[in-house]
């Protein structure tokens, strides 16, 4: 017997088919997951194309370009002339007999800070050297008095006149040797630390350190390769953990030569031996770090 194949479907088409009227209910559910799993994927694709071009946007105007437009670096704080390390007579080590000063003390420009042991013996000096100056005054007037009379020869008035000289230069001399027995202030400001107490000699250190913390200033240690960036009147704002709240100030002096960093931070691969320019900031407000000298900060300083 001979059969002729008028059409055939595909395999696929007649088992979906036959699936279809054999499980109606299955298969309308089967279609409506299919419909949720590909709504489901459209609305994740719409949020991850919304959520790349907001984080294009994002990255656009947030913190890598806004840091860029500062320059970060480590800093320290001290007074405004600096720290004046206030050393020994410039004759002899000298020995401190009495001091004047505590550390704290505010003093001002020419007060006397200490006096040096040799002090009495230089007074001493000093007295007699005056009455070698009244006798020698003396003698030039009876020299005078005599040569008007014609009764001494010029050479005789001229010895009286240069003793007169001689002795005044010699109380001049000691004059001066006294005044380096008293150790004053060199400026107004604050006794930060004192180093040498009475009975002690003035060492390599200096007698005491003193500045005018009433202008504190910011020293900015910026790295050489941002220095060209820096210029005087650039705002910059000063942070540390011991303030309570940042200080701002701008830029004041940029040193002429570059040296090594000073201040080193807490990162243990943080280039210790860095080539640095010092930047000295001056502060708006000094009063919240008078007592701070030498407080290690992070200084911020617009380009």
């Amino acid at each position: 017997m001979n059969y002729k194949i008028i059409g055939s479907a595909p395999r696929s088409s007649f088992f979906t088919e036959r699936r279809q009227q054999r499980f109606p209910s299955r298969s309308a559910s089967r279609n409506r997951v299919g419909d949720s799993e590909a709504g489901y994927l459209s609305a994740v694709r719409a949020v991850l194309g919304l959520g790349l071009c907001l984080g294009s946007w994002a990255i656009a105007v947030t913190p890598a370009q806004a840091d860029e437009e500062k320059i970060s670096c480590l800093g320290r704080l001290e007074p405004g002339l600096g720290i004046v390390h206030l050393a020994s007579p410039s004759v002899g080590g000298g020995v401190i007999a009495s001091l004047h000063v505590s550390e704290g003390d505010w003093v001002d420009e020419g007060q006397l800070l200490a006096t040096l042991d040799d002090h009495a013996l230089r007074s001493a000096d000093v007295a007699r050297l005056q009455a070698e100056l009244s006798n020698a005054k003396r003698e030039e007037e009876r020299a005078q008095t005599i040569f008007k009379r014609s009764a001494a020869s010029a050479a005789t008035l001229d010895a009286a006149v240069l003793r007169v000289r001689v002795a005044e230069a010699n109380l001049a001399a000691a004059r001066a040797r006294l005044e380096l027995t008293q150790i004053r202030a060199p400026i107004q400001g604050q006794i930060l630390e004192i180093h040498t107490r009475p009975g002690e000699r003035v060492g390599e250190d200096g007698f005491l350190e003193m500045g005018d913390t009433k202008r504190m200033m910011a020293v900015a240690e910026v790295y050489e390769t941002d220095i060209g960036s820096v210029q005087q009147g650039k705002q910059a704002r000063v942070t540390s953990p011991a303030l309570e709240e940042p200080l701002t100030g701008s830029v004041d002096i940029i040193a002429l030569k570059i040296g090594r960093m000073d201040v080193l931070g807490t990162d243990p691969i943080a280039k210790t031996d860095a080539r640095v320019v010092e930047v000295r900031v001056k502060l708006d407000s000094s009063e919240a770090v008078e007592r701070l000298t030498n407080l290690q900060v992070e200084i911020e300083i617009d380009r």
